[in-house]
């Protein structure tokens, strides 16, 4: 698990291609203290293992799933990704849970200053707009963000200028495309709603009555 605060931006060196996967060599300084072989390591959101690193970087293998559901597959040499290290037990929350699992891929619509914010607005897929709420959260390239307001195929959201700063979205420009994570407590109340309607009617007691009165009195919206 991760908290969508990025740690660092680091340089893709190179790629390496097989038939339907990459291999990616990421150079990187802070985020290579204190890891070791088979931890967990956010680029741009996607939860990757680390199979080699040392005081310049690591190397990732992305295998073609992953190549298929992110934008992992457009990086080229000199790019800049968002890292992060994986969330250890007592650390602060600072942003939200993140699992690593990128649900669809996003394209800056817009870009814009307001005073000392950036608005940039999102066109999203489906299976993404499905968990977006005013006030939600979403991961953006693995960046914890908060949802300002939304549409019924893109969303909106502000930079503060230390976010824009450090992660990939203060450069990125209208027409570049990011990876895009729902909030995980949405998509297990989604679920919960999911299988209570698949009980057979005498089975729906008040313990499988989950619904949108029962979350809202018990703090969930």
């Amino acid at each position: 698990m991760f908290t969508g605060l990025v740690e660092e931006l680091g340089v893709l060196q190179s790629v390496r291609h097989g038939a339907a996967s990459a291999q990616l060599n990421i150079a990187a300084g802070k985020i290579t203290r204190g890891i070791k072989i088979g931890d967990s390591i956010a680029v741009n959101g996607v939860c990757l293992t680390a199979i080699k690193f040392g005081g310049q970087g690591f190397t990732a293998d992305v295998m073609a799933e992953t190549l298929s559901k992110t934008n992992l597959g457009n990086l080229k040499p000199g790019d800049r990704v968002n890292l992060e290290r994986a969330l250890s037990l007592g650390d602060r929350l600072g942003g939200h849970l993140v699992s690593g699992h990128i649900d669809g891929v996003g394209i800056i619509a817009n870009k814009e200053i307001q005073d000392i914010a950036i608005l940039i607005t999102i066109k999203a897929p489906p299976e993404v707009m499905r968990y977006i709420i005013k006030k939600g959260s979403v991961a953006i390239d693995g960046t914890s963000l908060t949802i300002v307001d939304f549409t019924d195929d893109s969303f909106l959201v502000s930079l503060i200028p230390h976010t824009a700063k450090e992660t990939t979205l203060g450069f990125k420009t209208p027409g570049d495309t990011v990876n895009l994570e729902g909030d995980i407590i949405g998509k297990y109340i989604e679920r919960l709603l999911q299988a209570r309607e698949t009980l057979p009617a005498g089975k729906r007691d008040e313990k499988t009555l989950v619904s949108m009165g029962f979350l809202a009195e018990h703090g969930f919206v």
